[in-house]
Formats: C-alpha cells, structure tokens, sequence
C-alpha cells in the first residue's frame, strides 16, 4: 500500500510499505543509470529523470508532479507488485541460503525497464564491470542523447538515445565511448531496430521460448544478454539470467539443483536476490 500526496508542482511525497530500498535497487544489477547523487538518488529511465530521496518512516520524496509519478514512475518501480508477498514463497527451513539472500535483500524490486534501452546497456554489459558500464552507457548518452535535466550536484543529464538518435553514430565515435568489441554490437542493433527490422514493441506479444528466439537472432546477443532483456526489458519475471556470481552459486549451494518450479513465476526476483546476497558478502558465508 502507498499514500501519496503532492508537495508543490514538482515534488511528491510517497508512502511506500512494501519492500522498497534505493541503495539496494541501485546495486542490484540491472540498472545503469540509477545512482547515488547527494542525499538520495538520480533515476534517469529514457528521456524522464527524477531525483529520489528517503525522508523516514517509509517516506520518499519524489522531484516529479503527480501526472508524471503515476503516468510513468510508479509503473517504472513495478509498486502494484507486493514484493514482501513472493519472499513469502521461500521456506527459511528448506532453502536456508535463499532465505539469507532474501533477507539482505530484502527491498530490491524488478524495474520496469525500456526494451531499446536494455538491449544496448546489456550489449554493452559484456565482461565488464559495473562502473566500466555506467561509464560507457554515460559517455554515449552524452554522445547522442539530448539534454533533460541538471542533477542536484550540478551533473548534466542526457537521455538514453532512440535508435534513431543511436544509428546515425559513427563506429569512431562509439569506439570512443569505451565499447571495445561491443561497438559492432551496438551498431548492429541501432541500425537493426530503426529499419524495423527488430520490431522490440511486438516482441512483447511472444512467448518467453519465441522472444529468447528472436534475442537471440541479433548480432552479438547470447543466452546471458538475452535473458537480461527479458527480466529487465520484458519485465518477464522467470527468467533466470546466469553470469559468474549466479554459476557460483549454483554450484556451491545448490549442488542437487535449484528448486525453479516452486519458485516459478518469480524465479527472476530470487535471481536478484541470490546475486545481491553473494556479491555482497554471503557467497563463501
């Protein structure tokens, strides 16, 4: 449940008593653009940004109006889905290290996240690190993005360019942009999605097998990559993505093999959740 009530033109204040942390959103990994800027956090999803800031006892701060929150942002950090309600679904006694995880990380949610825009950042994502993406994703929306707004620490904001914007980049200047081997890549995808010829809108129409079919059919884009975009750009919340940390985890804990059907259809929340938690500090606990 969440009371909202607006504070001026450009401000809303939000109570939210479901699972909700900025920090832990924000470190979870599937974001790239959501990060720690003074006392809160700047969110920048598209063209839209909005500064965010915990006020106390389930309280935030919102510096958009009430049109804005409810046309975009309260659908962006999915707030209709009860989080603490699929936690519900672990059993402390039978799956301890799930529970664990799901404890430390309690307060991460799935984003509902563009499909353009997740393509590119995973492309991008590919062996890499975390701030070596951001730094890349920032260097291109920079590039050829357009302005939107000034963060409360004086930082220019860009957009995230549309495929149109994306496609008339040069490959000098995505090289540019840190890319490495991903600058082909990304090229490939602009050029794939402005002629249509990767329709990313009626994708969302498939089946989870039809849409990995169709990921997977792009240049550049493997299983890992494409199961990203269907948990965070399709909001399809079985999907499972496995990297390094996840494959650990797997193995180290889950010998007899993960319990996918009980946890199905949130198999991608306990993803988050187990990738958060051993990252942290509870992969060798």
């Amino acid at each position: 449940m969440k009371i909202k009530k607006e504070d001026g033109n450009r401000k809303m204040q939000i109570e939210i008593k479901d699972d909700f942390d900025l920090g832990k959103i924000a470190d979870s990994g599937q974001c790239f653009r959501f990060n720690k800027c003074g006392d809160g956090y700047s969110v920048v999803a598209g063209d839209k940004y909005v500064f965010v800031k915990e006020v106390g006892d389930d309280k935030y701060d919102f510096s958009c109006d009430e049109e804005t929150f409810e046309g975009f942002w309260e659908n962006y950090f999915d707030l209709e889905t009860s989080y603490s309600g699929i936690r519900k679904l672990i059993d402390k006694k039978k799956d301890i290290y799930l529970y664990s995880a799901s404890e430390f990380g309690k307060g991460i949610r799935i984003l509902r996240q563009d499909p353009w825009e997740m393509l590119i950042s995973f492309i991008i994502s590919q062996r890499k690190n975390i701030p070596a993406i951001k730094a890349s994703i920032e260097k291109l929306c920079a590039l050829s993005g357009k302005k939107i707004a000034t963060d409360p620490e004086g930082n220019i904001i860009y957009s995230f360019p549309t495929p149109k914007e994306l496609s008339k980049v040069s490959m000098d200047q995505l090289t540019a942009c840190s890319l490495g081997y991903r600058d082909k890549y990304v090229h490939q995808a602009a050029m794939d999605v402005f002629s249509g010829a990767c329709d990313l809108d009626s994708y969302k129409e498939l089946s989870d097998e039809g849409l990995m079919e169709k990921l997977l059919a792009l240049y550049g884009v493997g299983v890992k990559v494409a199961n990203c975009e269907i948990l965070f750009g399709y909001h399809r919340l079985n999907a499972f993505p496995k990297d390094v940390w996840i494959n650990r985890v797997l193995e180290l804990r889950y010998p007899q093999g993960f319990l996918f059907d009980k946890y199905a259809p949130y198999n991608g929340v306990m993803q988050q959740y187990l990738f958060f938690y051993s990252r942290s500090e509870g992969l060798e606990g």
